[in-house]
């Protein structure tokens, strides 16, 4: 059992330190090109001011959490109290609450959850980017913490990675698998 945890943990490990994918130098405009794609009716300036920030916030990040290590190194740190910030979450709450600033009129944020179900790996959280009134499986995924500060996009139908669910479906099965139903009040 000790050897198996081992490997799993090794395995992680080599995972984390994997290389993020090359910089072309347009990723900002590509990110934006990629959110107007997602519908006619997307305000372009709404785009590329939603592709700005998430570069420009994810970078503004990485020096606030202190990121000098691969994610999940990154993670010890953060759980042994070394580094303020900087677990999935993390970026995935801070990502969606900057961009939510905005007040996008037609583009939407979901938050999302993988591997939840998967007692081999961890929980990943991300923050996606969707036309307004889409769902999550419409959208762009925006995954800072993935390459370890370094912003990885990608629209979710491709990213086969991970099998993003709702973040409020995950969090609402773990409540009931916690509490079991809560039942209604019945005054008194």
């Amino acid at each position: 059992m000790i050897k198996a945890l081992a490997l799993v943990l090794a395995l992680l490990t080599l995972g984390a330190c994997a290389s993020p994918p090359p910089s072309t130098g347009d990723e900002v405009q590509r990110l934006a090109s990629e959110i107007r794609s997602l519908g006619p009716d997307i305000d372009p300036e709404e785009a590329d001011r939603a592709a700005r920030i998430a570069y420009s916030y994810t970078a503004q990040l990485v020096q606030e959490y202190e990121i000098t290590d691969p994610p999940l190194i990154h993670n010890a740190k953060v759980n042994k109290g070394l580094r303020p910030r900087g677990l999935c979450w993390h970026w995935a709450e801070d990502i969606e609450r900057r961009l939510k600033q905005e007040n996008f009129q037609t583009l939407d944020l979901h938050r999302a959850i993988a591997n939840a179900d998967n007692p081999f790996r961890i929980d990943h959280s991300t923050a996606i980017i969707s036309r307004r009134g889409e769902t999550m499986y419409d959208g762009v995924v925006l995954d800072p913490w993935r390459y370890g500060g370094v912003l990885f996009w990608s629209p979710l139908i491709e990213d086969t990675k991970y099998e993003w669910v709702p973040r409020n479906v995950v969090l609402e099965k773990r409540r009931v698998e916690q509490y079991g139903e809560l039942l209604p009040y019945v005054g008194g």
